[in-house]
């Protein structure tokens, strides 16, 4: 299944309708406006799926206020939302719009296939895990690598970068950037594109180029989250941790 991401920032952009959804319950369904052959969207209140059986594509907004923070509550919506799409072959595609894109965000629209930004000056993705007084995982390191190069991701990583549209695209971390109304219709152009390639095809080349990533996640899995709990843990850490969420506060007022 080809993915695309649509990135707009701040999240309250794309929590304008507001409230929650009729049916959130996960599984539950509703008709979708304007969604095409019959389509009906379905979810929860963290992961609204928009399904268009004509095209073949979903489009899975995020929307976990302030800013789509990767609980295990959200993630595992996500997952089974994915599932229940890629278990259907009506579906070849999926396209996910998303909130701000630091830290995790980020890394979850590396994964994608193709990323779209909203050209804004207040938005930025990246990874910025050192500013927080942490280490970006190994296998954040990998995929971040495997989009913008060694040296890119290298010095990325060190500053704990957060890019602007310009930078992101000058860099590679997004294939575009346009303006804000144009941001999922540009990604659902950009995937139909994708999808002209025969399925079998690009999913086998898409296998083999992120086999080595993938493999060595599964293979230290265990030791990566051991590692992560022993130093996430430290005094200093939190200490660290602490002082950046109270600067957070300080800019916010």
């Amino acid at each position: 299944m080809a993915l695309a991401a649509a990135l707009r920032v701040p999240a309250r952009v794309l929590l304008r309708a507001g409230g929650q959804l009729p049916g959130a319950a996960l599984g539950r369904t509703e008709q979708a406006d304007g969604g095409g052959d019959g389509a009906r969207r379905f979810g929860s209140q963290r992961v609204l799926v928009e399904p268009d059986a004509g095209a073949g594509v979903a489009v899975m907004k995020l929307k976990n206020p302030p800013v789509n923070t990767l609980s295990l509550e959200f993630l595992t919506e996500l997952v089974i939302c994915l599932e229940k799409l890629e278990s259907d072959r009506s579906f070849r595609g999926v396209v996910l719009t998303s909130g701000a894109c630091p830290a995790g965000g980020c890394l979850m629209t590396l994964t994608c296939d193709y990323r779209v930004l909203a050209d804004n000056p207040r938005y930025c993705i990246g990874l910025n895990e050192t500013q927080l007084g942490i280490v970006a995982p190994f296998w954040f390191k990998d995929t971040l690598e495997n989009v913008i190069g060694h040296r890119a991701a290298e010095r990325a990583l060190q500053l704990g970068l957060l890019f602007p549209p310009a930078e992101a695209l000058q860099v590679g971390i997004v294939d575009q950037v346009v303006p804000e109304e144009q941001v999922q219709s540009t990604a659902l152009s950009a995937i139909a594109q994708w999808m002209t390639t025969p399925d079998h095809a690009r999913q086998l080349t898409k296998a083999m180029m992120r086999k080595a990533t993938a493999s060595r996640l599964i293979t230290q899995r265990d030791a990566d989250v051991q590692n992560f709990v022993s130093f996430i843990s430290k005094d200093s850490i939190q200490k660290s941790l602490q002082l950046y969420l109270e600067r957070l506060k300080e800019k916010k007022r």
